[in-house]
């Protein structure tokens, strides 16, 4: 039998839920922990995990994220009979309108999966952030009998955004699956978005689901197989972050900080992998105050950073104070400058003597290129 898997990755999603965020990227290529994009996780858990030719769902705004991938070198993808392939929103469509749902975007693709020598496919959503080793995934899939599994972690539903809460046996059998935009401070069994599955079954599935107008895969396919007994919920105890609003996107970029978390992400043999670039290393000035935080290549520090992420080339100068923010590529925060609970986005400048303040449950957006 052929246990190879090959995978789909849906590349947009949510992005109305970032604000300026997502202006001029999709959220996948929404960056994270520092030196990362959202992106980066799903590729090197595919690639780690020997799923190699991956192909990747487009919908608007994509130009960031073709830019970041670039042909795939730097998850050792730029290869002959496999490797990378990126499908734009239309697809196959006809009607050249944007796909509506994961079903019509799935059957727009039917004859490169279908084409593929891989017997199992991953699906993917590409607002997850998580080191997840695959291979583990279909041994259990395989060795279960079951029809597809789903990825899912314990988690709080605390934000507005729909979540697929999981209610499975004690063999692991999902006997319940329904959507919540409901806050709620109760630990569930969350789905992660993300599914394995024999590629006869996905391509069946579709063609079905298609051919009577359904869109949804979640409700209109897997909220209807659970009562057949042969979807099972594979749980990912380490930790996983699913990424879809401004709230989730700081909230869990804050908890990279912690040490534990870290190490849960990049410590382990599996690593992750992004574009790279020859920076060089960050300055620490003589003034410079850097408490438990997160600072990529390239910075220059002469203030204090205290709880707060920065990525590339960022610059702090003299008497700036930043807390518990993030500071994304190229940004300068200039003298004298407060920052509390903020994100600034690529590029950003924060004049001399500005205070910016926001609150942990609504951080401030500072827009791409913006002067403040």
């Amino acid at each position: 039998m052929n246990t190879k898997m090959m995978a789909i990755l849906f590349a947009s999603g949510n992005e109305n839920k970032f604000n300026d965020l997502t202006i001029h990227r999709t959220t996948t290529s929404m960056p994270f922990a520092g030196r990362y994009r959202l992106v980066d996780f799903a590729l090197s858990s595919f690639v780690n995990s020997g799923a190699t030719r991956i192909g990747i769902i487009t919908r608007n705004n994509y130009s960031s994220l073709m830019d970041h991938i670039r042909m795939g070198r730097d998850w050792d993808l730029n290869r002959k009979n496999s490797g990378i392939a990126v499908f734009p929103p239309f697809g196959l469509n006809t009607s050249k309108e944007m796909y509506k749902g994961k079903i019509e975007a799935l059957h727009t693709i039917l004859d490169f999966i279908e084409k593929a020598p891989e017997d199992y496919v991953i699906l993917s959503n590409g607002n997850t952030a998580a080191n997840i080793d695959y291979t583990k995934v279909l041994e259990k899939h395989i060795e279960s009998g079951a029809d597809l599994t789903i990825l899912c972690h314990k988690a709080q539903c605390v934000n507005s955004s729909k979540r697929v809460i999981v209610g499975r046996d004690k063999k692991g059998f999902v006997n319940d699956l329904y959507s919540v935009e409901i806050p709620s401070q109760d630990l569930k069994l969350v789905s992660l978005g993300v599914y394995v599955v024999a590629k006869s079954i996905l391509l069946e599935w579709v063609q079905q689901a298609y051919a009577r107008g359904f869109v949804d895969f979640e409700t209109d396919i897997l909220f209807k197989e659970v009562k057949n007994g042969k979807l099972l919920a594979y749980e990912i105890t380490e930790f996983a972050a699913i990424i879809d609003d401004v709230k989730t996107y700081y909230a869990e970029s804050m908890k990279v900080l912690d040490y534990n978390i870290r190490e849960q992400l990049f410590g382990g043999k599996n690593k992750i992998f992004t574009k790279v670039k020859d920076s060089v290393p960050t300055i620490y000035g003589d003034k410079a105050v850097v408490v438990n935080s997160l600072i990529a290549d390239g910075c220059t520090i002469n203030g204090t950073v205290i709880n707060s992420i920065l990525f590339r080339n960022v610059k702090v100068e003299d008497g700036v104070v930043i807390r518990d923010s993030i500071v994304m590529e190229d940004g300068t925060i200039m003298e004298n400058s407060q920052l509390s609970h903020v994100i600034t986005d690529k590029r950003v400048t924060v004049q001399s003597g500005r205070e910016l303040k926001g609150l942990q449950t609504y951080p401030i957006v500072v827009v791409k290129n913006k002067v403040v």
